[in-house]
């Protein structure tokens, strides 16, 4: 494992995106910042899908994380829901991946076990246990953020234990990876 990296974590929403951002130095963690985007406001869709892009470039570009970690998708009741939550989170990995930036993603029950021990911990649990862990005097307003820097901290607590095909890094480290899927 890299000695000093920083790690963007997301939680893709089209209402609220949350995002924290850690940094590793010698295998210990610190908080560098987190926090959330409110795109209620605009109403078209594809608007929200510009602006979490351009916000997730803008984070890519003020701190120069070394990996992204972005909560995936799960099967909820309404399909179209689930399609612009799959819309908000691609353009946040294609930011990511425009700059070559490694994208790795986990499952909510994955994320929460992480930090809580429990795959069914509520928000305010796993805001609690992150306060405690890094340290935090106080909380934010949306638990969509701590929800971001939880996703960047499970993918620190993941380091070495999972490299899955869920791991992007474009397509040449995939074929590299992978050179019997890709042979025509």
């Amino acid at each position: 494992m890299t000695k000093d990296k920083i790690i963007l974590g997301i939680d893709p929403g089209t209402n609220i995106m949350g995002y924290g951002l850690i940094h590793i130095k010698n295998n210990k963690m610190s908080l560098i910042a987190m926090g959330s985007i409110e795109l209620s406001k605009l109403g078209d869709h594809f608007l929200k899908l510009k602006k979490i892009f351009e916000r997730t470039e803008y984070l890519i570009n003020e701190y120069k994380p070394d990996e992204l970690a972005i909560e995936a998708q799960f099967l909820g009741k309404n399909p179209q829901s689930m399609l612009k939550l799959g819309r908000a989170q691609g353009v946040s990995m294609a930011a990511a991946l425009t700059k070559d930036i490694p994208v790795c993603e986990y499952a909510p029950k994955k994320i929460k076990q992480s930090i809580t021990g429990s795959g069914t911990a509520s928000k305010e649990q796993v805001a609690g246990m992150l306060k405690s862990i890094l340290k935090l005097k106080t909380l934010p307003k949306h638990l969509d953020a701590t929800d971001g820097l939880a996703v960047a901290v499970c993918h620190y607590y993941q380091q070495g234990k999972l490299v899955s095909e869920k791991s992007y890094s474009g397509w040449g480290a995939f074929v590299k990876a992978n050179p019997k899927r890709t042979k025509s």
